[in-house]
């Protein structure tokens, strides 16, 4: 209780204010007396102190130096006995009183010390206890809104009427968990503000643009995550049914969003095997693939766009473990930073890569815009609250479900062709790759072997006679076995056009008018320009 509540008890009647009027609001915790001239250092901050003063009725003065030493550590007060071994408390202890603001109170005669002390115990305890039945109460009432399944925010409600301010509830990542109550920013009011310990207390601040007083209490999600449950307005230190109430409240949504996160998990945990075997090819039936596409949302004629991110660089964490909870932490974020605003985005996890389906709406103009913004934000979130960078790969329009099998092996490609070029927090689309850039990917052995093969008959004639040959061959194939315009473009008679593609066909061995050749003979054109080069 407080000094002034202690003036209150119908039993110690009697009691009276005699320096130290302004700290009547000190808070006493417990009761001690005085029996022994060293009592000083056994003194205990929000400790009512009484004494009959018998050991100062020949020097008296030296109150002084024990009201000094009792407001130098935090003590409530001091009640003396001043009509038993010391007529009146010195004039110079009164001054000394009133500066410390250390309330000095004259206690009665008809009292005995043991009885104060009791007394006061008595009605600490008994308040102390009324504090505890309601706070019961409180927490039943917040566990039975919890269980019976109205949900965090009807108990947000509740412990915002109890205790008379409005309340926020948000995550690590400063977003709202429930529906905002303010149009406060979260994500710039509370930026910089961290916790160091591995079990944070409650911090207080003032917005300065309302002057409003702030304090987070945190709420535990898992073992490493901790949300946060804002009040708004101050809250007295010395306020305990309000502080034990807010305790309450943040203990039950703790285990409430335990609840909810887990049976999440569980949930995404089925959506992504789903999706992964789908991936490795695993599913029956293109029947078995769209059924089980609709339980989780995912319509077959829905046209989709696939992006694949992958944190760039490498976590530098000791263990695999911690890396890979790093990585599903950061996952985590992105897919409720993105599905929280987007509706239509299904994500997925793959080792180290995520991979977002973006479904293609019909009021979206430019889809690939429409993606490339969201990953842009995605980006730079991740960057904010992370301090990494992620880059991205994404495929072209697939037409219905089944095709964003593809669709994801176009966006590994876009990611590992962004990779190539050195680049990071990237956003490479994927092109589709002319037959020049797909021999490119093949090894230089095996394309000198497969021109080997396709033209061997070429290796006996004579070099000035192989160059004029292949020339002719080349344009002839190109402009699908035209005489006359391969005669046109290569500036000779006609007749040396057919001279030159019999000597060909005599050479190989078959006829140019095999689809089968003609396939193999231009792709070792197309391989001998890219030797060449």
């Amino acid at each position: 209780m407080k000094i002034f509540e202690l003036l209150t008890i119908p039993q110690l009647t009697g009691m009276q204010v005699i320096a130290g009027d302004s700290g009547t609001e000190r808070e006493v915790e417990s009761v001690n007396m005085m029996d022994a001239p060293d009592i000083i250092q056994f003194l205990k901050k929000n400790e009512f102190l009484v004494t009959t003063a018998y050991h100062f009725k020949d020097h008296p003065y030296m109150l002084t130096e024990l009201a000094r030493a009792m407001a130098e550590q935090g003590c409530a007060g001091l009640g003396i006995k001043t009509k038993r071994f010391l007529d009146e408390v010195p004039e110079e202890v009164i001054k000394l009183a009133n500066q410390v603001a250390l309330p000095i109170i004259e206690l009665p005669l008809e009292l005995s010390l043991g009885e104060i002390v009791n007394l006061t115990f008595q009605t600490i305890l008994d308040k102390r206890a009324a504090e505890l039945q309601l706070v019961l109460e409180t927490h039943k009432q917040f566990t039975t809104i919890i269980m019976q399944g109205k949900g965090i925010q009807l108990l947000l409600h509740d412990l915002s009427r109890i205790i008379d301010r409005p309340v926020q509830l948000i995550d690590q990542h400063h977003k709202p968990i429930t529906q905002p109550i303010t149009n406060l920013d979260f994500y710039e009011l509370i930026d910089g503000i961290t916790f160091q310990s591995s079990k944070p207390s409650p911090i207080s601040f003032s917005i300065l643009s309302t002057k409003e007083e702030c304090t987070l209490f945190p709420v535990l999600i898992s073992d490493k995550k901790y949300g946060f449950l804002i009040i708004i307005g101050k809250i007295d230190n010395t306020d305990q049914l309000t502080l034990l109430t807010i305790e309450q409240a943040t203990n039950v949504i703790s285990f409430s969003l335990m609840k909810e996160i887990a049976l999440k998990q569980h949930d995404r945990s089925i959506r992504n095997d789903f999706f992964l075997h789908f991936l490795d090819g695993t599913l029956s039936s293109q029947e078995e693939i769209i059924g089980r596409a609709a339980e989780f949302s995912l319509q077959n004629q829905q046209m989709y766009i696939c992006a694949v991110g992958k944190i760039d660089g490498q976590l530098q964490q000791p263990t695999y473990i911690q890396q890979h909870e790093d990585t599903d932490e950061l996952f985590d974020f992105i897919e409720s930073d993105l599905t929280e605003k987007t509706p239509h985005i299904h994500f997925f996890k793959k080792g180290e890569r995520c991979i977002l389906l973006f479904e293609v709406q019909e009021n979206i103009p430019t889809p690939s815009e429409f993606v490339e913004a969201n990953l842009l934000q995605v980006q730079e979130r991740v960057a904010k609250f992370f301090g990494k960078t992620i880059s991205f790969g994404v495929s072209t329009l697939c037409q219905n479900f089944l095709q964003t099998k593809s669709a994801f092996k176009e966006a590994i490609d876009a990611l590992s062709q962004g990779k190539l070029s050195k680049k990071k927090a990237y956003i490479q689309t994927y092109h589709t790759k002319d037959i020049m850039e797909l021999m490119r990917q093949i090894p230089l052995e095996d394309l000198k072997n497969y021109y080997t093969f396709a033209l061997s008959g070429f290796n006996d004639t004579k070099i000035e006679e192989e160059q004029s040959l292949l020339e002719t061959l080349s344009v002839y194939l190109e402009t699908h076995c035209q005489i006359s315009e391969t005669a046109k473009r290569l500036f000779v008679h006609r007749n040396t056009v057919v001279y030159r593609i019999e000597k060909c066909e005599e050479i190989l061995g078959r006829s140019l008018k095999d689809s089968e050749t003609t396939l193999q003979i231009r792709l070792a054109l197309r391989i001998k320009t890219l030797l060449e080069k």
